[in-house]
């Protein structure tokens, strides 16, 4: 067994909805077939045994070790605990190769869960041993190191609940919420919301202290010190028990309490300057520590942390308990789990020190023992949710509090005896406020109830009823995307929406091209939907993109296919048929949001049997008015677009709206019949969209389809009285329906300059000048400058091949470069004539027409 490729497919693609790992397997021939490996499952389930069934019972097809290798790269992952269900294996045309696809929550888990299941399905087929428990291991801890923490997953998974799209920007906290204008960030438990200001006056503890006083909330009294001498004077000036800490420390590191002798604080001084220059010393505040978290200005949550401890059992020794308790599934290390382990390290030892222990005493039978005395999770403390039992004026102090310091989420740190009465009751006060507060004590408490803190800071971000999406229009299909793409852009943009738009020849925001080439891949649309200015995208959707890593989105308002065709990349990626094309082609259309709305071209069989796909409705479009599912659907009372004589109708039962196609310049005047489906299949998405008529109109009118808005389409220059027309047409299909619009435009004597991309199969490279040679008198090859993996002159010796058969070609020069093959046919051309540049180099072509047009 071989696997030769392996792709992350990170958005919904052609297997499922799911993130997945694709690889391609190749078995041997005695692999294809587990029945030819006797003992194989005994021994792979004997290394592995919480792996599925290779058979389930009733199954009576064929399992190849690649179908084993799937199902031990899910097995691997959920027995780590990774919330994984999906997987599948398919096998390709090629003899003993398979494509298999096994889904992931993390890519980097899923990716070593692959390499282990060859491992394991390899150990197997050699009857060598597996460590089931150190991959186990491996995938656990690298499943904690890279998924998000418990509070900022929280925040996603709210998120996610109420439709928000998410993306993570970075491997840590940083996530991305919406679209782009509509978009928020946060970094853990910290949005756009929370000001640099707001921040660094909560690491300042004695500015915040000063700042929350000055606001008539409790605080402690204290200041900053200078160093030991003066910390014990600060104490002196104090007087009773003292607090030493850092000035600008969080998790309760160097933090040390109940302090009063010279020794204690001048040692609690060496630890906090360890941790910052600055250090602080204030009152002890008797009383429990409780954690409030204020959002926005509600106060959420509460919980009373204590300390971490151990309960003697007259036994074992403090270490040993220490052990016991730090057993507990529930502790771990760092933020991924519930609880955190207790440190057993110097500060624990002095703390025992002063109750009058060691690490290896032996506490009475129901003794306490306190490890630390700060109660922060981080260090091995508990919390018990005390939300209910906060007093409606302590609930007061803590938003008050987080308003003075300016934070949109705070954790307000209490010390007093209950928060059930009013702090100045009871002599307690707020010690400190928190940017980027820990949520976990509140989502998973030690005791009590959970909060759902993660939607209180969602709907801190969004508005009821907002989900930080923007408009989506995903166009596919074989021939016009492109135009579609641009034109659909364009209505939008006439309504003022701020436009993004990604094509095969750069990705756009309005009229600036901020990326150039082919973009119209997920890369290219991940970039728009992050782009702060754009209010609305439309997406050019490639078969290769889809293929390579998904679709960029989770799902669009409007999906559009244009039509379904022979050339289209045929024979790569295992996409061997128009059949296989069009269930490529479908995946924008099965992640239509339930709100949305397929636009699909109803003269297309293919495209016609997307629908049933479609979880949102469905617009036809056709340029016959009686095109029979047309008119079923219009007859059904769903919207269809046609064409009725010289116009464009749009149309819902007894309700319509026409566009001359006089008034589409694209169309010109309709003679040109491909542009007239890419106006249809745009027309359709903006109304799609909710695009009223006259705006639809005001849009088609002022498109312009020359070289400047959309190169390479049909784009039509004039040449010492001759008609040239530049197009990027590189297919059958494509070449066929430019064909029938060269027809259309009277001519003396027609040309064509054509080369063919290597990476199409031999008959479409045939099929394209089978097509020329029947109407153009002059056919003009040429070689491409990357010929894609073929041999020198092999593209031109196919294109020839087509030509032999050719009704009206008596002309075929062979040129090598495009721009001595546009040379050679411009210098023949005459007034009335017409020549079809069919180009390469998109931008490099027009820019050389264009200077010959110039210097004629």
């Amino acid at each position: 067994m071989e696997v030769s490729r392996i792709r992350a497919l990170r958005g919904p693609n052609l297997w499922s909805r799911h993130t997945s790992i694709e690889a391609i397997v190749s078995c041997a021939d005695g692999e294809c077939d587990l029945d030819g490996l006797p003992g194989y499952e005994a021994r792979l389930r004997n290394l592995f045994p919480e792996m599925g069934f290779l058979k389930p019972e009733g199954h009576h097809g064929t399992i190849s070790l690649a179908h084993a290798l799937e199902l031990a790269a899910l097995g691997l992952q959920s027995s780590a605990g990774c919330p994984v269900t999906f997987s599948r294996t398919s096998a390709t045309i090629e003899k003993g190769v398979f494509q298999v696809v096994v889904e992931y929550t993390e890519e980097k888990v899923g990716r070593l869960a692959f390499d282990l299941a060859v491992d394991l399905c390899t150990a197997a087929l050699e009857e060598r041993n597996f460590d089931l428990a150190d991959a186990l291991a491996r995938l656990r801890e690298l499943d904690e190191d890279v998924r998000l923490g418990p509070s900022t997953g929280s925040i996603v998974q709210a998120a996610v609940a109420r439709g928000i799209p998410f993306r993570r920007l970075t491997e840590g906290s940083l996530v991305q919420f919406g679209w782009g204008s509509q978009q928020r960030r946060i970094q853990a438990a910290e949005t756009d919301l929370t000001s640099a200001v707001a921040e660094s006056i909560a690491q300042d503890k004695e500015l915040t202290k000063n700042l929350l006083r000055a606001a008539g909330v409790p605080v402690p009294f204290g200041r900053s010190v200078t160093d030991a001498e003066d910390a014990w004077a600060a104490a002196q000036e104090i007087g009773g028990l003292v607090v030493v800490k850092p000035r600008d420390g969080n998790q309760g590191k160097g933090v040390a309490v109940k302090l009063r002798s010279r020794e204690e604080v001048m040692a609690a001084y060496t630890v906090a300057a360890e941790i910052s220059d600055d250090v602080m010393v204030e009152r002890y505040l008797p009383g429990h520590d409780y954690r409030l978290l204020v959002v926005g200005s509600k106060l959420i949550a509460a919980a009373r942390r204590d300390p971490p401890l151990v309960i003697g059992d007259g036994v074992r020794t403090i270490r040993q308990l220490v052990e016991h308790v730090n057993s507990d599934p529930r502790r771990g290390v760092g933020h991924a789990t519930s609880l955190t382990k207790i440190r057993f390290d110097e500060i624990a030892l002095a703390t025992l020190t002063k109750q009058g222990y060691e690490a290896d005493s032996v506490p009475p039978k129901g003794k306490r023992v306190i490890l630390r005395n700060n109660a922060n999770l981080s260090t091995g403390g508990t919390a018990t949710d005390v939300t209910d039992d906060v007093h409606p004026e302590v609930a007061e102090r803590a938003i008050a509090a987080a308003k003075n310091i300016g934070l949109d989420i705070c954790g307000v740190d209490v010390v007093c005896d209950s928060v059930l009465e009013p702090l100045e009751a009871q002599s307690g006060g707020i010690v400190e406020c928190n940017a980027a507060p820990g949520l976990r004590m509140h989502l998973q408490p030690s005791y009590g109830k959970g909060r759902p803190v993660g939607e209180a800071i969602v709907g801190n971000m969004f508005a009821p009823g907002e989900n930080g999406r923007i408009p989506v229009v995903a166009v596919a299909g074989t021939n016009g995307k492109t135009t579609t793409v641009r034109l659909t852009a364009h209505l939008l943009g006439v309504t003022g929406k701020r436009v993004g738009m990604t094509n095969s020849d750069g990705v756009y925001v309005g009229a600036r091209r901020i990326d150039t080439g082919d973009c119209s891949g997920p890369r290219s649309a991940r970039n728009i939907l992050m782009h702060p200015d754009v209010d609305a995208a439309v997406f050019e959707t490639a078969r290769g993109g889809v293929l390579r890593e998904g679709l960029a989105f989770d799902r669009c308002d409007v999906a559009v296919v244009t039509n379904i065709g022979m050339g289209d990349h045929l024979g790569l990626s295992y996409i061997s048929t128009v059949e296989d094309l069009a269930v490529v082609k479908r995946v924008i259309v099965q992640n239509v949001a339930p709100h949305g709305t397929a636009v699909l071209n109803a003269a297309d069989p293919m495209v016609v049997r997307m629908a049933s796909a479609c979880p949102g409705s469905v617009l036809f479009f056709a340029a016959d008015e009686h095109n029979p599912v047309l008119a079923t659907h219009r007859v059904q009372g769903h919207r269809v677009v046609f064409v009725d004589e010289d116009a464009i109708v749009a149309a819902q039962k007894d309700r319509e709206f026409r566009i001359p196609l006089a008034q589409i310049p694209l169309t010109r005047n309709g003679t040109i019949s491909f542009q007239v489906e890419n106006a249809m299949a745009s027309i359709a998405a903006a109304w799609a969209l909710g695009i009223d008529p006259e705006t639809i109109r005001a849009g088609v009118a002022t498109f312009v389809n020359d070289a400047a808005t959309a190169p390479g389409r049909f784009n039509v220059f004039d040449y010492k009285g001759a008609t040239v027309i530049a197009d990027y047409g590189h297919n059958p299909d494509a070449i066929l329906a430019l064909v029938q619009a060269v027809e259309s435009i009277p001519a003396k004597r027609r040309s064509v300059v054509i080369s063919g991309a290597g990476d199409r199969r031999d008959e479409d490279l045939r099929r394209q000048t089978q097509i020329l040679g029947d109407i153009f008198d002059e056919v003009v090859l040429y070689q491409d400058l990357c010929q894609r993996g073929r041999a020198d002159g092999e593209v031109l010796a196919l294109l020839r091949e087509g030509l032999t058969q050719a009704k009206r070609a008596t002309e075929v020069l062979e040129i090598r470069g495009e721009f001595l093959a546009i040379d050679t046919a411009f210098a023949k051309l005459q007034p009335g004539d017409l020549c079809l540049v069919l180009v390469d180099q998109v931008e490099e072509a027009l820019e050389h027409i264009a200077r010959r047009i110039a210097e004629a």
